[in-house]
């Protein structure tokens, strides 16, 4: 079944974090993350399907230094703007960087940077390029280079031969939306970024995230009163 995390209930996980001595509100919507995970729990299996969503509110005029991850992941800028590495940003820009490929620095404006961080796959957290030990982790890593900010357009990005594709919906009230088939790819993660969308008698507001996996149907649901605006990002097959 399709993970689906409400906005209203996601908040009430809001607190203070930092990386590497950045500042930063951070909001668990979907999956353990190094923030929350139990004391002595195990990595889940490598290369296995593991979703994972969070918000990250990065503070006004503070920078996330460039780093990479072991995992896939979008980002969605949903408030504030700034620069991720050499593009400006604002909402709202999608950014796509595949595993191990390094990215940044995020810096964040006078009204800070809001983002959400978007998984399929289990990460215990960014690895920065200021450090000499992450630089030769990098360096013997088979490249898998893939990264790009998407904007504006209602297809932000073309399925590719692997999968990898994002897509933009703005809908008017009570009109219906079925998704691409997710087996096209490795998992979609869905994201309300404005109005909101109803699905078995729930109406999930702004902010609200799902995921569905890639040997389910394609997921659908109906604008609500105040339309529908939605990004869906599909992650690429990894052989």
């Amino acid at each position: 079944m399709p993970v689906i995390a409400p906005a209203e209930t996601a908040r009430a996980t809001r607190r203070r974090a930092s990386s590497n001595g950045t500042p930063f509100w951070f909001t668990s919507y979907i999956g353990a993350n190094r923030y929350t995970r139990a004391a002595g729990a195990g990595d889940p299996v490598e290369g296995a399907i593991y979703p994972m969503a969070f918000l990250v509110e990065q503070d006004a005029n503070c920078t996330v230094g460039a780093h990479y991850h072991q995992a896939d992941q979008f980002q969605v800028i949903v408030g504030g703007g700034g620069s991720l590495g050499r593009h400006p940003v604002a909402p709202v820009a999608v950014h796509f960087a595949g595993a191990f490929t390094a990215y940044g620095p995020l810096r964040a404006g006078p009204e800070g940077l809001h983002y959400f961080t978007l998984r399929n796959g289990w990460d215990p957290g960014a690895r920065y390029m200021e450090f000499p030990d992450n630089r030769t982790t990098l360096r013997h890593t088979p490249r898998q280079h893939r990264e790009a900010v998407l904007e504006g357009a209602e297809a932000l990005l073309a399925p590719e031969s692997d999968g990898l594709a994002a897509w933009r919906y703005r809908l008017a009230a009570g009109e219906r939306l079925t998704g691409e088939a997710p087996r096209g790819g490795a998992g979609q993660h869905w994201l309300v970024v404005a109005g909101s969308l109803l699905r078995d008698e729930q109406e999930l507001p702004t902010k609200s995230c799902m995921f569905v996996y890639p040997d389910e149907p394609p997921f659908s649901g109906t604008a609500g009163p105040d339309g529908l605006d939605v990004v869906v990002m599909q992650f690429p097959r990894r052989n």
